[in-house]
């Protein structure tokens, strides 16, 4: 949805109701009708207790997980609809318990799609209430009386780890989307990454796919529904931030966690890790280190992501490493590497900074 930003300052009917919602989240102490300090604050302390973008503005993407907060577990009854899947805290609380409870419901994302519905009708079969599909009073007073004698949470990570150790160490055969966003200064720069990434991963046998040429800008949505249907096993977005001032500087990585509903994806976890630290390695840009978030691409993308914030476009030394093409080739090294290290067992895994690909090739886990 597309809302008017809010910020310090406004006022109003919308503030209001804003205020109401951080006041019945613990995050403010009264309500106000005034965007002040206090409220610019509560905003930004719930957009980091959520993994969005700390601003202190309530933008389109803030407003929609401020609406998810406001559910709880029972206060609607949760089906499958459509065009428009059902969002909230309480589908997030629903996938967690059918998890716990032993049914697939996919990653814990808050969005009610058809392997949600799936698994709790399974859950309804074995409880013995009505098979509908629709998570009501009934279903929910089942699932807490079961809940009372099973604990866990694991199995949804286990099975991502699991899915990827299936894969074999072997890139030939993967499918991999490469995402070269184009919001930033000079959308080349992440396009001919993409393209040189794909050069080399194509010539390993990997099916690749890119979100976009260099003329088309599709929207995250997009994206998103390119990457799934591909059925992809992995997918690496490129960015490059900017700040206010040309002191921020330096690379961060992303992966799907959720904070308030205690999930994260293991998987992309793990390979914002490895991208990380093998891109520090091998050049000189700070480390700023690996942050869970929860951005449409990261949630709602089927595949383990990470987004890649390769440097600011504000900062006049990452552009000038980034716009120098050998430079652009160390990051290439560093992202192949990464990639084979994902699907590497410990045991042949070596110290960050020091693998090539040469190594790999003789280790005969290329070809």
């Amino acid at each position: 949805m597309h809302v008017e930003p809010l910020r310090k300052g406004d006022s109003g009917d919308r503030v209001a109701l804003l205020s109401n919602t951080l006041f019945r989240l613990g995050l403010l102490s009264s309500p106000s009708s005034e965007f002040d300090a206090a409220v610019e604050s509560a905003v930004k302390a719930f957009q980091q207790n959520r993994g969005l973008t700390v601003t202190g503005i309530l933008d389109s993407e803030s407003a929609q997980v401020l609406e998810e907060a406001r559910w709880k577990l029972g206060d609607r009854t949760l089906l499958l609809t459509a065009p428009a899947l059902m969002r909230g805290d309480d589908v997030a609380q629903l996938q967690s318990r059918l998890i716990e409870l032993g049914f697939n419901a996919g990653r814990v994302d808050g969005i009610f799609g058809k392997l949600t519905e799936s698994a709790l009708l399974e859950f309804q079969r074995s409880a013995g209430v009505v098979i509908d599909g629709h998570c009501g009073p009934s279903t929910v007073m089942a699932m807490l009386r079961l809940m009372k004698v099973v604990s866990g949470g694991a199995p949804a990570q286990l099975r991502e780890q699991v899915a990827r150790e299936g894969k074999g160490p072997a890139l030939a055969g993967k499918v991999i989307v490469l995402d070269p966003g184009s919001l930033c200064a000079d959308p080349f720069i992440t396009f001919d990454i993409a393209q040189r990434l794909e050069g080399r991963l194509i010539a390993l046998g990997v099916t690749v796919f890119i979100t976009r040429s260099a003329t088309s800008d599709p929207s995250v949505q997009e994206r998103i529904e390119k990457t799934n249907n591909a059925s992809a096993d992995l997918l690496i977005s490129f960015a490059i931030d900017s700040y206010i001032n040309e002191k921020a500087h330096g690379v961060a990585t992303f992966y799907y966690g959720a904070d308030a509903h205690g999930v994260h994806s293991v998987v992309g976890e793990r390979f914002a890790n490895l991208v990380q630290r093998e891109i520090t390695a091998r050049t000189d840009l700070l480390n700023c280190r690996t942050h869970a978030k929860t951005w449409d691409l990261l949630r709602r993308t089927k595949a383990p992501t990470v987004q890649i914030d390769l440097g600011y476009s504000t900062h006049p030394g990452d552009m000038k490493r980034l716009l120098d093409p050998q430079f652009r080739e160390t990051i290439v090294e560093s992202l192949m590497i990464a990639i084979q290290r994902l699907y590497l067992s410990a045991e042949d895994d070596a110290k960050t900074g020091t693998l090539k690909i040469s190594d790999l090739r003789r280790a005969g886990i290329r070809k």
